[in-house]
């Protein structure tokens, strides 16, 4: 094998993994996680690239303290982002898989 076959093939896998990569960022972008907080009281819907698309707040929560919503939505808008980081890893590892490349690459892509 010469080196203009390997340089075409690698060529050709970088290409792939490019196209898997941003098959991924544009199905995580449309992929969504739920997250809740307080047994439910509040309740976040956000996609795994991090947009916030909901925040639903049970009315009966409204009349406690505002410490305690604004915990609660804390909680449930990190519980939605360790979801979709997660399931992004995972989606961005698979994309890189034809590369071979280390699992800390795949974000940078």
């Amino acid at each position: 094998m010469n080196i203009n076959m390997l340089m075409q093939q690698a060529q050709r896998m970088q290409k792939e993994v490019e196209n898997n990569i941003k098959k991924a960022k544009e199905e995580l972008a449309q992929t969504e996680v739920h997250a809740e907080a307080g047994g439910g009281l509040v309740k976040v819907t956000m996609t795994c690239r991090n947009v916030v698309k909901r925040i639903e707040i049970n009315p009966e929560l409204l009349q406690d303290d505002p410490d305690m919503i604004e915990d609660l939505i804390a909680a449930a808008m990190n519980d939605a982002a360790r979801q979709a980081e997660t399931i992004s890893e995972e989606r961005m590892k698979a994309a890189n898989s034809g590369m071979g490349l280390p699992p800390g690459l795949a974000g940078m892509f």
